[in-house]
């Protein structure tokens, strides 16, 4: 049991798996902030453009729901297609900022590379250690 709980603890400190709860965390986090993106600044203007209709509210009614003196004795069957809509493009915007976020830690660590002086190759460096030896001896000379 302890070589199990050892193992557990080794696991569960490596880096990676760290660093994927804080991704995680921080995607929760950053999920709100889309889905308020998506529902407050994208699609009030797209509801204009098609007359003033709330994705969420789009469905299909298979089934109109069944009332009884206005009480509703069997609720509507629906298929809410709006839901989904809505659900993709707050995909797509989730993917697009993280495939932004990406390219621009690429060109970040393209920049460092670049910035990098270029370490010579080993016959370069033979010939400098040479030439510095070279040098040695005709100082003790």
């Amino acid at each position: 049991m302890a070589n199990f709980l050892q193992e557990f603890k080794t696991f569960a400190m490596r880096g990676n798996v760290i660093d994927l709860a804080v991704g995680i965390i921080i995607g929760g986090a950053f999920n709100n902030i889309v889905s308020s993106v998506v529902a407050d600044l994208i699609m009030p203007p797209i509801g204009l453009l098609i007359n003033g209709v709330n994705f969420t509210n789009l469905k299909v009614t298979l089934k109109h729901a069944v009332t009884e003196n206005g009480n509703i004795i069997q609720p509507a069957v629906t298929i809410n297609y709006g839901n989904f809509l809505q659900a993709t493009l707050n995909f797509i915007i989730v993917a697009f900022a993280v495939f932004l976020l990406v390219k621009f830690i690429n060109s970040l660590d393209r920049k460092k590379a670049a910035a990098a002086p270029a370490e010579p190759p080993a016959d370069v460096k033979l010939l400098t250690e040479i030439r510095d030896l070279l040098k040695e001896e005709e100082k003790k000379s």
